[in-house]
């Protein structure tokens, strides 16, 4: 059984802007998948179809095998945890551990399977020290953590990420890289939406490609960021990333580490 399947999907918002147009696919248990394209192809429009905030003008969304239409954003939740780009669109309560504990609190965890979901939840995100702190005295790079840390603890079986890297230092995308290494892991499902390209070369098994509201590309990071696919790239505005650039003149391929980058540089300097 699929973890997500789009049938056929189409949003059209009421403006009348045609945000999908007949998406068709397939994402498995355990895969590690991003959305990549320009602002407005789709990718956002998309993700929060899998949770039910919204709804398909035309086509089907299937959630662990059941259609989403049958089922209310409240049942969904169960099933995917999106963290949007924007954690103060998210964050309500008075503390960071309050903040935390709502999504599993409300999923039926209780007694030590809550205190551990959080607890473990806080340490990833690196947020322990901070439980007892209301969520706006943190810095929006830490409030996005909190985001993540509040959808982690929920332990549902898809996690969605909306720019997980956004607004992140070094040791904040570590982090973020870390568990998503961890929940899938576990075999569970994790899509993220991203801009930053080498965060995606480095942590995902299949970059999906969107353009307009359609799929143009489809297929593991080295097949999407390869040369033969920078043209593609660029007509949704997407440079492949420094790594995949500087190995096509290496002759590296086009997701070589940091290790061969810097031995192959070092041999043509030589």
């Amino acid at each position: 059984m699929s973890a997500i399947e789009l049938e056929g999907l189409v949003h059209v918002y009421d403006s009348g802007v045609r945000a999908l147009d007949g998406v068709d696919l397939t994402i498995r248990p355990g895969e590690r998948v991003a959305l990549i394209g320009q602002n407005g192809s789709g990718k956002t429009t998309l993700v929060r179809h899998l949770d039910g905030l919204l709804r398909p003008t035309e086509g089907r969304v299937l959630v662990g095998g059941v259609d989403a239409s049958t089922r209310t954003v409240a049942q969904l939740a169960r099933e995917v945890g999106l963290v949007f780009q924007d954690p103060d669109r998210q964050i309500f309560a008075s503390s960071v551990r309050a903040e935390v504990e709502f999504g599993p609190r409300n999923l039926g965890l209780r007694g030590e399977a809550l205190r551990q979901a959080v607890s473990d939840a806080l340490a990833e995100t690196g947020l322990d020290a901070e439980a007892e702190t209301n969520p706006y005295d943190l810095a929006a790079s830490r409030r996005k953590l909190l985001a993540l840390a509040s959808v982690v603890a929920m332990q549902t079986p898809v996690l969605v990420l909306d720019e997980p890297t956004t607004g992140q230092d070094l040791a904040g995308i570590r982090r973020v890289e870390r568990i998503v290494a961890r929940v899938a892991d576990a075999g569970r499902t994790v899509i993220a939406v991203s801009h930053d390209m080498r965060f995606v070369a480095e942590n995902v098994d299949r970059v999906v490609v969107m353009r307009l509201g359609s799929v143009i590309l489809d297929g593991t990071p080295a097949e999407v960021f390869a040369e033969p696919a920078w043209e593609l790239l660029r007509s949704t505005y997407v440079e492949p990333p420094l790594a995949a650039r500087v190995g096509a003149r290496l002759g590296l391929g086009s997701t070589p580490t940091d290790e061969r980058l810097v031995e192959a540089m070092a041999v043509r300097s030589a």
